[in-house]
């Protein structure tokens, strides 16, 4: 059951907006100059479903035969568009200035590095299986299961058309235990930092332990990560950022899962340096 004021926290995840700006790269072949266009990316949402604007603003300027797929790059990084938007931000820009400065590019794809998207329904299959995978961890696929397929239009449809209240009419059933069980089965999350050799840290994790206490973000960390926890005396060396803040440790796992998750169900944790001044 969520309770008012904790609604509020859901409604807060889902508007969070970062702003930014996106520039033409400077060796595309453009007929006239390209302004700069800028824009309120959502922060739940994926860079390839919400930049339909962009690029029309842009192939206004470029000649038609110099356009192949669009795709971003931050500071010489690509930027994976199958990665919530405000996932990319926080690994790649939480230390730097606003607006978010994105580099747009038609050329020279970097298939090493990104998945290709040439139509919105490989973005709604990605988040559908994203969604079904977490519900295997959280409910052995039982929810997920038993909805229809104009359910899982429906949690689509509130993504990709930004409505709130379509979305967590549906989602919230992806949401829900039994009393006795006292959470999901496993809490479905990532951890990501961009020094690993792996792209993101993803196991079997229970919110209760085998005693019965909720498990924590700091119990989480302990197992995954402790190179980002802080012990006595020493230097906070690493920010744990969830949409862009850094929760207190010692907040229950299942309640982040509950109301932190992105809308494909899983708990997106970044891990960066601690930026210095």
């Amino acid at each position: 059951m969520i309770m008012n004021n904790d609604k509020d926290v859901l409604r807060d995840v889902w508007f969070g907006r970062i702003p930014s700006c996106f520039t033409l790269n400077s060796d595309e072949v453009t007929e006239r100059e390209a302004e700069p266009y800028y824009l309120m990316l959502p922060r739940v949402s994926y860079l390839t479903l919400v930049t339909d604007k962009v690029k029309k603003h842009f192939l206004k300027a470029m000649r038609t035969d110099e356009v192949e797929e669009m795709w971003f790059e931050y500071e010489g990084t690509p930027l994976k568009w199958h990665y919530p938007i405000g996932v990319l931000f926080d690994l790649h820009a939480s230390a730097s200035a606003l607006p978010w400065s994105i580099i747009v590019h038609f050329k020279s794809f970097p298939d090493r590095d990104l998945l290709h998207c040439p139509t919105n329904s490989v973005i709604e299959a990605h988040f559908m299986s994203s969604i079904k995978e977490a519900d295997v961890l959280k409910h052995k696929s039982q929810v997920v299961n038993d909805m229809q397929k104009k359910d899982h239009k429906q949690l689509w449809m509130g993504l990709q058309n930004d409505k709130f209240d379509q979305f967590w009419a549906m989602n919230r059933k992806l949401m829900e235990y039994s009393t006795e069980e006292g959470g999901f089965r496993y809490i479905p999350f990532r951890i990501y930092q961009t020094t690993g050799d792996k792209p993101f840290i993803q196991k079997l994790f229970r919110p209760v332990s085998p005693q019965g206490n909720p498990h924590t973000l700091c119990d989480l960390l302990k197992e995954m990560y402790p190179a980002a926890l802080t012990n006595d005396g020493e230097q906070k060396r690493y920010q744990v950022l969830i949409h862009g803040i850094e929760p207190l440790l010692e907040t229950p796992l299942q309640w982040l899962s509950e109301h932190l998750s992105h809308p494909d169900n899983f708990l997106h944790i970044c891990i960066v340096p601690v930026p210095t001044d």
